[in-house]
């Protein structure tokens, strides 16, 4: 009995210093590139209130685009296109601990649903470099059939990889075994945001000159649906139960929120101006969306569809990531 009572304390006490220290129950944190400041603002997604901005001192770059996250939610890679490269940020210590070179004008990047992988478009290079994330070092970049390719998204068992083309109106399939482009799906019109269904079935892709979303079978990569949407289409967000598809219309200044069991549009919710690219909390309860042009972020409540709150940011915020 006296044994048990102090493993029970040994556990209580151990179970007071994790909650002290913020490490159990802590609320998901929300990662948005300033790409005018060079800075990443960090917000608390349980208080919607910006806690931090990385790096503590100085800028990423002069120009940053997309983020992505290690699956441990250990470090974050910020794309510095004014440096051709992605920044290795460490976030326990809240600093770049690397910056690996990856090619002329990356925009988009993704990182593999294992973590093994990061794949950065290179919009001048026509090209999609994969860099192994163990060894940070590139190794391979591969050409795209279509051109200026802008954002990357790998599929959900990992075996493929979008790449969506402005330039050219299409969107490359890459087979990522072979890091080869296999398949050219030939779009309505600027294909821009890409998002796959958690089954793994479908692709819906957002298309910013032709206001409208395409479905896209995976495998076959044949065209299903175009939904009508919003003025300049861009973002892509599905919900994690893959029951709703989240448009951000650039020109309208709102989100477009599909039912995938009908892929029709339910309701459009107003946000900033020029919304971007968007990001779901883990327990899918709230949107959170970069307002390029009203440097902020806003933030959804998904069950009822409305706008919760507004949140100020750095200047020309590209998009979120949140862990």
């Amino acid at each position: 009995m006296n044994t048990h009572k102090i493993a029970l304390k040994q556990i209580t006490a151990m179970l007071a210093i994790l909650f002290a220290s913020g490490s159990v129950l802590a609320a998901p944190f929300a990662y948005v590139p300033n790409e005018k400041d060079g800075t990443v603002s960090v917000i608390d997604t349980s208080t919607d209130k910006v806690v931090k901005t990385l790096p503590e001192k100085g800028t990423f770059g002069k120009k940053i685009q997309a983020v992505a996250m290690d699956p441990s939610g250990k470090k974050l890679y910020v794309v510095v296109r004014d440096k051709n490269a992605v920044s290795v940020v460490d976030l326990e210590k809240g600093k770049q601990e690397r910056l690996i070179a990856v090619g002329d004008e990356p925009e988009g990047i993704t990182v593999s649903p294992n973590g093994t992988t990061l794949a950065a478009c290179l919009e001048e290079e026509n090209a999609v470099s994969f860099v192994d994330l163990k060894k940070l070092k590139v190794t391979h970049t591969s050409k795209t059939q279509g051109k200026n390719p802008e954002h990357c998204e790998f599929s959900i068992d990992g075996k493929w990889l979008l790449a969506s083309n402005e330039k050219s109106g299409d969107v490359d399939v890459f087979d990522v075994a072979t890091h080869q482009s296999v398949h050219l799906i030939k779009a309505t019109k600027h294909p821009r945001g890409i998002g796959f269904t958690p089954d793994g079935k479908f692709a819906y892709i957002a298309n910013e000159a032709a206001n409208l979303v395409e479905v896209v079978s995976v495998g076959d990569w044949g065209i299903l649906h175009r939904i009508p949407v919003g003025l300049r289409s861009n973002g892509v967000k599905v919900s994690h139960d893959g029951s709703r598809v989240y448009i951000s219309n650039g020109g309208d200044g709102n989100v477009s929120v599909i039912d995938t069991s009908t892929n029709t549009v339910i309701t459009t919710v107003a946000v900033g101006q020029r919304p971007w690219n968007m990001a779901l909390t883990p327990d899918g309860k709230k949107l959170y969306v970069a307002n390029g042009r009203s440097n902020s972020v806003s933030v959804i409540d998904t069950a009822e569809n409305k706008l919760i709150s507004n949140i100020p940011v750095g200047n020309l915020p590209w998009g979120v990531v949140i862990h």
